[in-house]
């Protein structure tokens, strides 16, 4: 049925009314009004098709009194044409209308409902057996190779014969998870090696002075071809590094239904052409991160938790269009918001708008402060019936959001991070305290027999990863001493004898006088078959 013809009736029941008013001086009956019938009639009298059935017909009876009838308000014309509600406009002409805050959550929409499950993937589930298996997901061999072959490079621009295997490479990293795990990142490296002070796990595992060397040479790209990728990309000193962990990362876990994506702030001060000064982070000076996590997971039913460094209009709309909702905080100088997110309005009090699937809700904080926050989650916005009446949105950004700040206290707790001019080692340090982290969650996750604490995860994780360079040093059974004495201490000793050698380490002790020797100065022994001893 036509609405403007409706109108239009209405209208003509309310002018006689009005006529049925102004007649009215002895209170006397008015006849032939129950001749009205609140029908819809075309606008010229005919139609092509079967009129429509009369509705809403008062039936004959005597007529009342007029007093009797219900009083017609003077703005029953505003009512009756139902007028949109209080709009705000934007400065780029975005169009918000304001609504009433209402009670209870509605239905769940189809960009929140989530169709793939949440965990390990198949691959990591597969693979994981042990601390070491974790984390080989995350850093596996084709990155641990690029960084030997880079610093390989970067070595024998200076000394031809230098050389590192994946195995030392690795034993490297142990040392650094270890210095994390006694929360070290302080402490001068080379005091771990003092005989006084040290840690017998350093002295075991590497030398100081060969330490120093992987330490001096270590790159992550090679310097003949970096002058060229550095006209497109400043982060090329370490970028094959990064994106090889962000890709494995991406195939061994699957989030959840909230994902969180936030900006860290790698603390540093080394010379770099991108560091920043963030005052409200903790550590003020560093690189900042912005993990790129998202877009493998979009179209699968998430929400997205963004911080105002992220959240806009056209992100917003751009992931719903991916069937992805968004809730994040906004900065309230956007040109797209309404000017009252500008204003103050009564403490704990939330003003709520909306623009197509986006809704604004505008929670007064603080007496000078207000929090925007942008939803395209929420249709609706229920407020909470505690003393700050804060609002669903803001309820449910504050629950999500949690979860970066824990990760960034986290990796500031047993960070292998240490003293250094070179701003590729420092993102490499943050390498490693992610995939620290991220094993740490995978080994838990697929061995959900053990609950580990994070730090004996390090520390276990460090013995594994030197474990295969430890039994490469070891002597061959050939040259294991026959005494029990000269068994009993494995530890690196000095060549006594000095014969052929410049004061060689050995495991190996003469049986006849129990001083140590170097394979170098290791008498030949003939060989004697069994018939003869």
């Amino acid at each position: 049925m036509d609405k403007r013809k409706r109108l239009m009736n209405v209208q003509e029941a309310l002018e006689l009314l009005n006529r049925l008013s102004e007649a009215e001086s002895d209170g006397g009956e008015v006849s032939g009004l129950s001749d009205v019938s609140w029908v819809c009639s075309a606008s010229d009298g005919s139609s092509d098709s079967d009129p429509e059935p009369p509705r809403n017909v008062r039936p004959s009876h005597p007529d009342p009194p007029l007093a009797d009838w219900p009083t017609v308000p003077a703005h029953a014309e505003v009512c009756a044409t139902e007028p949109s509600p209080a709009q705000e406009i934007g400065k780029d002409g975005t169009v918000w209308t304001v609504m009433e805050p209402c009670g209870g959550a509605g239905r769940r929409q189809i960009q929140n409902i989530l169709t793939e499950s949440a965990g390990p993937t198949p691959h990591a589930r597969h693979n994981i057996t042990d601390k070491l298996t974790a984390f080989m997901c995350l850093c596996d061999n084709v990155m641990l190779e690029e960084i030997r072959d880079c610093t390989i490079a970067e070595a024998r621009r200076d000394r031809a014969t230098w050389d590192v295997s994946i195995m030392e490479l690795k034993a490297f990293i142990a040392l650094l998870y270890v210095r994390g795990a006694y929360c070290g990142k302080n402490i001068e490296m080379e005091s771990f090696w003092s005989e006084q002070w040290g840690n017998a796990f350093f002295n075991a595992t590497l030398s100081r002075n060969r330490f120093r060397e992987i330490m001096r040479y270590l790159r992550f790209d090679k310097k003949e071809t970096r002058r060229c990728r550095l006209t497109t990309d400043k982060f090329t000193h370490v970028r094959k590094v990064w994106d090889r962990f962000v890709e494995n990362s991406i195939a061994s876990y699957r989030p959840g239904s909230d994902i969180t994506v936030d900006e860290q702030l790698f603390p540093t001060k080394s010379r770099c052409p991108f560091t920043q000064y963030m005052p409200n982070k903790p550590d003020k000076f560093g690189i900042k991160f912005v993990l790129r996590l998202v877009e493998p997971f979009v179209g699968k039913g998430r929400n997205i938790t963004t911080d105002n460094f992220f959240t806009s209009l056209p992100l917003a709309k751009a992931l719903l269009a991916k069937n992805t909702s968004l809730v994040g905080t906004i900065k309230r100088n956007k040109r797209e918001l309404p000017p009252s997110v500008q204003g103050r309005s009564e403490l704990f009090s939330t003003k709520v708008l909306k623009s197509d699937k986006m809704v604004l809700s505008v929670y007064q904080c603080k007496p000078r402060r207000n929090v925007t926050i942008l939803s395209t989650q929420h249709q609706h916005v229920a407020i909470s019936t505690e003393k700050k009446k804060k609002p669903e949105t803001v309820e449910y950004y504050n629950h999500s959001k949690v979860g970066v700040d824990v990760l960034d206290q986290m990796a500031r707790q047993y960070s292998v991070k240490g003293g250094t001019r070179r701003w590729p080692v420092a993102v490499f340090y943050n390498v490693l305290d992610l995939a620290a982290i991220n094993a740490w969650v995978l080994y838990r996750s697929c061995m959900s027999q053990e609950n580990i604490p994070r730090r004996d995860f390090m520390l276990q994780l460090a013995h594994e990863l030197r474990a295969e360079w430890m039994a490469s040093k070891a002597p061959p059974l050939a040259d294991l001493p026959f005494s029990g004495a000269g068994a009993e201490e494995r530890r690196r000793m000095t060549c006594m004898v000095k014969a052929h050698c410049m004061q060689n380490k050995t495991f190996c002790k003469c049986v006849k006088c129990g001083d140590a020797v170097c394979g170098k100065c290791t008498a030949k022994v003939l060989s004697v078959c069994n018939n003869c001893v």
